[in-house]
């Protein structure tokens, strides 16, 4: 008896649709650049229970007469590739032939569209892939409407997250296809609830002040439009890039604002990643990200997109030069940046040193510590240019450049990292509210987000304010912040809360609770940082803040907060018995 047998169409379509529809978002961006591949300018979704029971895509675009319609419901149907030298040089976002016959294969989709000059359209109902019913009906444009997805997949269907979750998924999906088409409307509506409203922009920057808000826009820069670097002989060639990245200190704890766009097509590359990190390289902190939104122009024949299913990934022909064009451009927009942003403290006298540098006063023995902080005089310019870092001999400790500090005790030495001590005292303070004193601020301070780290907060505003966070709904994608803790009243409100969305939209460990989460994340914004300098009452008080945690050793991120060398240790590094 045979082995081996071909699988029947119905359960190959089904595995056809594991491959290219995950989730609901999946239908959504398959549908969406569909619309988008036929001219739309107007693309309308509409959403119930995060998709689960209801995805509809309507748009205004060029339609189909009934025959196209019928063929559009078969396997590897498609009017976007007519030979195999079109499949090498892909200008559209759809060419599989695979999205409607597999999306119509796990759920119950009626479609109905028509040609603008046409005397009527057509209605198709399917259900599980097999048409049900057709019929004329006055359509100019495209609707499908997708009910009860992965209703005949259970096994699939029981992995889908919450409907809230579902929903953020859908809510990126679309922002990613209105970023990288910046001239087409998008409206999106949940719940019969308008939730994003994206009129058609100029450009991307345009369209990215829509998503993200003004201030959101004003941490990043813009690099335009570059000249193409000489490439070897037989090399890519042509390529154009449009970039808006982080500008001055508006990196970020997460890389929730990372976008690459290929051809108008959102991708995930490595490549290029890693590229825009090489251009910061010596400049951003450990731990934190850049943002990055990259829409890249590269001749279709030295790109592949039919490398993924779902085209997430793509493979290039001269790897390196992209990555190279990219990192170089960028590195030099972000020298240029960055010697206009600490121009100012290079134009001060070389003498000049903060309140929070040494403290030294020339009197009548000479030079000497100061009970007080202050600046060094001119006449000891010398003394100041030759020091590394601050140094206070009257003060029980050192200072060692960073966020370091040697600290001589009995037995020993204690090297200090007082970022991470603090945030090991912010982070047992958010989490128990223990010493989290909250001030109501004078004037609310408005904060606009992307619709979905609006949502996710939105939906978690009550554990917010269990930290001391009283945080309201202002409308249009804007929260409105009442009250703070004290030790966030300096801080960036907007990358705290973006960075709170990020954190709940992840999947949390399985021995962490998201306010855990939460307060490890808030804590790190919140914490003494890097080039700051303490006061000795400030650095005595810390240490006393530190002992009486819970685990003063390490901060929420598993780093060490101190390490104690012993005179033993000691003896044994300079290698005495």
């Amino acid at each position: 008896m045979p082995q081996i047998m071909v699988l029947p169409v119905e359960l190959r379509n089904k595995i056809a649709a594991g491959e290219v529809i995950e989730r609901p978002a999946s239908a959504v961006k398959e549908l969406i650049e569909n619309s988008i591949d036929a001219g739309s300018t107007e693309i309308r979704i509409e959403i119930l229970r995060g998709g689960k029971g209801l995805i509809k895509v309507t748009d205004n675009g060029g339609g189909m007469d009934r025959d196209d319609a019928l063929l559009s419901l078969q396997r590897h149907a498609t009017s976007k590739l007519r030979s195999e030298k079109d499949l090498f040089h892909i200008t559209t976002l759809g060419f599989r032939g695979e999205a409607l016959p597999s999306i119509a294969s796990v759920s119950r989709m009626k479609l109905v569209t028509g040609l603008k000059d046409a005397p009527s359209g057509i209605s198709i109902d399917i259900h599980g892939g097999e048409i049900e019913k057709t019929k004329d009906a006055p359509a100019v444009g495209t609707s499908i409407e997708i009910r009860d997805i992965f209703f005949n997949t259970p096994a699939r269907k029981k992995f889908l997250k919450a409907d809230s979750t579902e929903l953020f998924h859908i809510i990126d999906a679309v922002s990613r296809e209105a970023l990288s088409h910046w001239d087409i409307g998008f409206r999106l509506f949940t719940e019969t609830q308008e939730t994003m409203n994206l009129p058609r922009a100029s450009g991307p920057r345009e369209r990215i002040l829509q998503i993200y808000g003004l201030e959101f826009i004003e941490g990043l820069m813009e690099v335009s439009n570059p000249p193409s670097p000489p490439f070897s002989k037989g090399g890519i060639g042509g390529i154009k890039m449009t970039a808006f990245v982080t500008k001055g200190d508006h990196f970020r704890n997460n890389k929730a604002h990372q976008f690459i766009f290929i051809n108008r097509r959102p991708v995930k590359d490595q490549t290029i990643s890693h590229a825009v990190y090489d251009a910061y390289k010596g400049i951003i902190p450990h731990d934190q990200h850049p943002v990055f939104f990259l829409f890249l122009e590269i001749d279709p024949g030295k790109v592949d997109f039919n490398v993924h299913p779902a085209k997430r990934e793509v493979r290039f022909e001269k790897k390196q030069e992209i990555h190279g064009f990219v990192s170089a451009h960028l590195r030099e927009a972000v020298r240029k940046e960055r010697a206009q942003y600490i121009a100012p403290f290079a134009e001060a006298p070389a003498w000049a040193v903060s309140e929070m540098s040494v403290p030294f006063v020339e009197g009548e023995g000479g030079v000497s510590p100061s009970s007080g902080y202050g600046t060094f005089p001119p006449s000891v310019k010398d003394i100041a240019e030759t020091m590394e870092f601050p140094y206070q001999p009257s003060l029980p400790f050192l200072y060692l450049g960073d966020t370091f500090i040697a600290m001589a005790g009995k037995g020993g030495l204690t090297l200090i990292d007082h970022h991470a001590a603090h945030e090991r005292i912010l982070y047992e303070s958010f989490l128990k509210r223990i010493n989290l004193d909250s001030h109501t601020l004078l004037f609310p301070k408005q904060v606009k987000l992307s619709p979905k780290e609006y949502a996710v907060i939105l939906q978690e505003k009550a554990l917010l304010s269990e930290m001391g966070m009283e945080i309201d709904d202002f409308g249009h994608h804007t929260l409105i912040v009442r009250s703070l803790p004290d030790a966030l009243k300096e801080a960036d409100m907007r990358g705290i809360l973006s960075d709170v969305a990020a954190a709940l939209l992840e999947e949390t460990r399985p021995f962490q609770s998201i306010k855990e989460v939460l307060a490890a994340r808030i804590a790190c914004h919140s914490s003494v940082r890097g080039k700051e300098i303490l006061h000795q009452e400030e650095f005595q008080r810390l240490l006393h803040r530190l002992e009486n945690t819970e685990n003063p050793d390490q901060c929420p991120h598993g780093r060490p907060t101190r390490i104690f060398l012993s005179l033993d240790d000691l003896k044994k590094m300079f290698k005495r018995k």
